[in-house]
């Protein structure tokens, strides 16, 4: 076996934004979204952070806000991004709101996303529903509603 070294996110600024251009494509395309740029501002933010959760912070980040995008300009709240261990409480007690205007197959493509982020984990600080912005109660009610298995996103 051959060691194979990749360094971090972090050490590759120069790899952002060819991620982030692949993430936002693949994610609005799920979600059924034409997202046709990406905001100045929000290159510059995700250049300058410093990732420490790495690539897979980076696809969360993106893939959240791809799901609550409502315009055709892509952007991050910048307040999604953790600036230690009081960044990454307020993030969650403070996201945007879930829009939902959608049909139901994104809505629950939306349910879904937010479950598999939590491991399935609907209320508290690191649930789906603090993630989606709406009460735990509401969450609940939509995952019996459009027929979810929450369990199913226990392990992922």
């Amino acid at each position: 076996m051959f060691p194979i070294e990749v360094p971090p996110l972090r050490e590759r600024k120069d790899d952002i934004l060819m991620l982030v251009e692949y993430f936002v494509q693949r994610y609005a395309s799920r979600a059924g979204k034409n997202i046709r740029s990406i905001d100045k501002k929000t290159v510059d933010l995700l250049q300058y952070y410093e990732w420490p959760g790495n690539i897979r912070e980076l696809q969360n980040v993106i893939e959240r806000s791809v799901i609550l995008c409502s315009s055709e300009v892509f952007s991050v709240d910048e307040s999604w991004l953790s600036k230690g261990s009081s960044g990454a409480a307020s993030r969650v007690q403070t996201p945007a709101p879930l829009k939902v205007e959608a049909e139901p197959r994104s809505e629950r493509e939306i349910i879904e996303a937010a479950l598999a982020e939590s491991r399935g984990r609907v209320s508290g600080p690191s649930g789906a529903a603090a993630r989606l912005g709406i009460p735990p109660s509401t969450l609940d009610h939509r995952i019996k509603a459009l027929e979810i298995d929450k369990t199913r996103f226990k392990f992922r």
